[in-house]
């Protein structure tokens, strides 16, 4: 069964002021699609693992070029090389390898995994006017300020979406603690299902549902 909700969100200005109207509409969706929003974030978690972790074989191991003594005549066991894996500091036998994590999900089912997460966060929504331009500079303080006038809550997770990157704005941002913020055009199933709540900017609704509609 295919499903589509709209909701009508106040947009909230700098002073915190409602003041019109607005009515946003995300796309429809499958109402049982809990199983693609669970293999979009599996596949999105899965890739944030490095596989970075391993171990050196004999072949990758420094040294061992030259016999350490000749086959014969010493009275010790024989011996080819010093990288030899029964030798301390030599080559490791089945130890773990370097390994790429990564699970493939389709373009479509993407979208509707986004477009399940969103609809049911609607009650976690705020639309917010374009706030971006303010920050000419980088100020944490002002941007606390603003998030108080919104009444945020500061102890909740919170997801500021806007429509471009503002570098200002990033670093504004980057030193308060549960506060992310992200481009509408990389929005995810990960940051969407993580946040407590979403502040989205008037201007970046229209790319969100351009997004989500797998397009």
């Amino acid at each position: 069964m295919v499903v589509t909700i709209t909701d009508k969100y106040f947009i909230h200005d700098l002073r915190g002021i409602t003041k019109q109207e607005t009515i946003v509409n995300f796309g429809a969706t499958h109402k049982n699609a809990g199983y693609i929003v669970h293999r979009a974030y599996v596949a999105q978690a899965t890739q944030l693992r490095q596989g970075t972790r391993g171990t050196k074989t004999k072949a990758e191991v420094q040294g061992g070029g030259k016999k350490p003594w000749k086959q014969k005549g010493t009275g010790r066991a024989r011996a080819g090389s010093n990288r030899s894996p029964l030798w301390r500091g030599g080559g490791v036998i089945f130890g773990p390898r370097y390994q790429h994590y990564r699970k493939k999900i389709n373009k479509k089912e993407k979208a509707i995994a986004l477009q399940a997460c969103l609809q049911n966060r609607l009650e976690n929504i705020k639309v917010i006017s374009n706030f971006v331009e303010s920050f000419s500079k980088p100020n944490t303080k002002l941007i606390l300020q603003i998030l108080g006038k919104w009444e945020v809550n500061m102890k909740d997770k919170v997801l500021i979406i806007t429509k471009e990157h503002n570098k200002n704005l990033y670093l504004s941002i980057r030193n308060i603690p549960n506060v992310t913020i992200i481009v509408a055009s990389q929005l995810n199933v990960l940051s969407v299902l993580l946040a407590n709540t979403i502040l989205v900017s008037i201007d970046a609704i229209p790319i969100i549902s351009y997004s989500s509609k797998g397009i």
